[in-house]
């Protein structure tokens, strides 16, 4: 029996390119398969005739195609405006049909896969016209009224699984076959391009060089929608002292670098703090995507696919299995790949309730070109993968190096008082006092809110509670300033895995001092929890109370110790037996502004274990959940009473050699735009800090209130903002 055929169906006004697009698919995807091409045109019976041509194309052609029988169809004579000859359209492997109408409602149960192909009017009208000469131009009103009419009953573009704006510039095609590859349904016809996938070559650059980042990052990708920066801000302090590589405050400039050459014995906060990572989605093969409840949507270029399902389903089919080669020399495990963040809302795949949150539960980009800081060696990498732009891309970033390397290094504004110059030499405008945040809690409820989860946990539905509120700021979007705003934060508060997330309108900017989870490329697994806070004291005397008052708190070491067995047993799940262990238990690391209790929990992946769903079975860090972790996430979204959203969810990368490391999203602000009634004057900004602390049995309500406090503190002192009083 002949397997159905795959059939992909290219929709679209008239004139938005579906002819052409579809020939170039269709030639495009014979280098491996079989393709037949239906064109909707040639079935059309007349000028009148949209709503009966599609009728007879379902009927005739579309059916028989789908059960992979001949299609046998009448065809049109537009010169004498009556029934032609009889054809007949063979099946094959994949079956493309382009016309206005490919797509109705009648005939999408029969596709694989539709495409809306869009264009502006302008194009439209232009490219129809210069195809079918006269013929069509008395006509163009007559059909465009019958497209209308359609369209008001069936909103196909709605039901596209790709939509690609086709503004015949020569980019349509190839976005449209990368575009397809993401969709389950053509996953087992696309074998060999999704194989190509995993053919990558990388191309890298030494450069013996210590650039300024900031001023990199903007110079580089100041210009891009969308960008991340991965940035190691304490990589200054974490590398100059390896015995005690994470303690003290920034409170003047970098030190002077240290001669390049054989890296030392790294502490964990120097391991922590070698390497930053620059990237956008441009290039070939640029690509975003974000994830809302159960459906990603992927832009590639030109193209956006949606793709439903669960995130972690999602992410295993283009994630986890080793695509490039390290090049020789290279010291990072970041080979190129996925970047961004993950909403604690993921939390629905893995064990917790369905919330749905205003932020996207996941915001990536694809950089197929990057630069990589090695903090220890001195030195730039530029890796970008083999590509028509490869070249040209990595002169420009060559030259971006040197101008970063003798720049004035950018580190932010220290007060919000006046116009700053940031990054790449641009004045950034700052507001003249902090915003004022208010919380989703006043201190009352907050309290009353310790209490309730000190009464689950005497029932015995939890051993610790991992509280958390919301602060939230609105102001003119003008006033936002994410960039200088970030350069400020990590001036004040710098952090091993800090980083600037752009992704359009939303921005993240964190000074995240926790890692979530590491797997390298060969399989080592590693977990760095966080639990028990102290503020920074303001001479060496009390800061030495502080430090020593963590270490000998018993409430805070059995804080730590319940989320490390937490997370020895998520790591156990596809880890080699025997391998889990914990290689440092209850120490102590200072930052910028507070002490913090860390233990270190590694263990070996087993092989042949997929990538996705290990780190699925960890997510949400348990250190933001509180142990066990499920019952105690349905606790706690009793308690909350409203999305988390980015915030204690995870930032980092997914590399193409299957290398993945992700802090844990705290002190981390989160900006969203907004956009006005067409008034610059009326857009605004919004403004959310998320905070919380541990409740076990033991808290003193009073205490963990105080908490909180000092965890905001680093990220609101930097905004010139004070902790909300009511």
């Amino acid at each position: 029996m002949t397997p159905a055929p795959v059939i992909i169906a290219i929709d679209g006004r008239s004139g938005a390119g579906k002819t052409t697009l579809a020939i170039e698919v269709a030639a495009q995807l014979r280098n491996h398969h079989k393709v037949a091409l239906f064109h909707l045109e040639d079935i059309y019976p007349g000028w009148n005739g949209l709503t009966a041509g599609i009728e007879r194309y379902v009927s005739t052609v579309l059916t028989p195609l789908s059960r992979a029988e001949p299609a046998t169809w009448t065809s049109w004579d537009w010169d004498r405006h009556y029934d032609g000859d009889t054809r007949v359209t063979l099946p094959a492997e994949i079956v493309i049909i382009e016309g206005v109408g490919a797509a109705a409602a009648d005939a999408r149960p029969l596709l694989s896969a539709v495409i809306w192909a869009d264009s502006p009017d302008d194009i439209r009208r232009k490219r129809a016209l210069d195809r079918d000469g006269g013929t069509y131009e008395p006509f163009w009103d007559q059909w465009a009224e019958q497209e209308d009419a359609w369209l008001a009953a069936d909103d196909v573009p709605h039901e596209a699984d790709i939509r690609v704006l086709n503004n015949a510039d020569g980019s349509a095609t190839a976005d449209v076959l990368q575009a397809l590859a993401y969709l389950p349904a053509l996953g087992p016809a696309l074998v060999p391009e999704l194989a190509a996938r995993r053919g990558l070559r990388l191309r890298a650059e030494r450069l013996g060089v210590r650039p300024d980042a900031a001023s990199l990052f903007e110079n580089l990708y100041g210009g891009s929608a969308n960008a991340v920066w991965l940035d190691s801000s304490n990589a200054d302090i974490a590398n100059s002292d390896s015995s005690n590589a994470s303690a003290g405050a920034l409170d003047g400039p970098p030190r002077e670098p240290t001669p390049a050459g054989p890296p030392p014995k790294q502490s964990p906060a120097t391991e922590r703090s070698r390497f930053s990572i620059l990237a956008d989605d441009g290039g070939t093969y640029g690509q975003a995507v974000t994830h809302r409840s159960g459906e990603s949507v992927i832009t590639a270029g030109s193209a956006t696919a949606r793709v439903p399902g669960p995130f972690f389903r999602w992410l295993d089919t283009v994630w986890g299995r080793r695509a490039v080669r390290t090049p020789d020399g290279y010291p990072a495990d970041f080979t190129l790949g996925w970047l961004g963040c993950l909403g604690y809302e993921l939390k629905r795949e893995t064990g917790g309730t369905d919330v749905a949150a205003p932020t996207p539960d996941a915001a990536l980009i694809f950089a197929g070109r990057a630069v990589v800081l090695d903090h220890v060696e001195g030195t730039a990498w530029l890796l970008a993968l083999e590509a028509p732009d490869a070249d040209r891309w990595l002169t420009d970033a060559r030259a971006a190096v040197t101008a970063a390397t003798h720049s004035t290094p950018s580190f932010g504004s220290q007060t919000f008082g006046a116009a700053t110059t940031h990054a790449g030499g641009s004045n950034g405008v700052v507001r003249p006092v902090g915003p004022a945040f208010s919380s989703r809690d006043t201190e009352p409820s907050y309290l009353a809110k310790i209490a309730a989860a000190q009464h689950e946990i005497r029932e015995g539905n939890s051993y610790e509670v991992c509280l958390t509120t919301t602060l939230t700021a609105r102001l003119p979007a003008a006033a936002a300033a994410p960039w200088p705003t970030y350069l400020a934060l990590r001036r004040k508060n710098p952090a091993p895995f800090a980083s600037y997330l752009r992704f359009g309108g939303l921005t993240v900017a964190s000074t995240s001092p926790e890692r979530f989870l590491r797997i390298t490329s060969d399989g080592g697994m590693r977990a760095e929890p966080i639990k028990g806070t102290r503020r920074r004291g303001a001479d060496p005397e009390r800061d030495m109370q502080l430090r020593e008052e963590l270490a000998t708190s018993l409430k805070d070491r059995a804080e730590n110790i319940m989320i490390v067995d937490l997370l020895r047993n998520d790591l156990s799940h596809f880890a080699e037996p025997g391998s889990v262990t914990v290689s440092r238990l209850c120490e102590i690391e200072s930052y910028a502004t507070v002490h913090q209790m860390v233990s270190t929990i590694d263990a070996r992946l087993l092989p042949g274990s997929p990538r996705a769903e290990a780190v699925a079975v960890c997510f949400p860090a348990g250190s933001m959940t509180g142990a066990p972790k499920i019952s105690t996430m349905a606790i706690l979204d009793r308690l909350e009473e409203g999305p988390r959203g980015l915030y204690s969810g995870a930032i980092g990368y997914f590399s193409l050699n299957g290398a993945t490391d992700l802090a844990v999203a705290i002190r981390t602000l989160v900006t969203t735009a907004e956009a006005g009634g067409g008034s610059e004057q009326a857009a605004t900004a919004e403004l959310t800090l998320g905070v919380g602390g541990a409740i076990t049995a033991d808290s003193v309500p009073d205490e963990e209130y105080d908490e909180i406090r000092v965890k905001a503190h680093g990220v609101l002192s930097a905004l010139g903002a004070e902790f909300p009083t009511a």
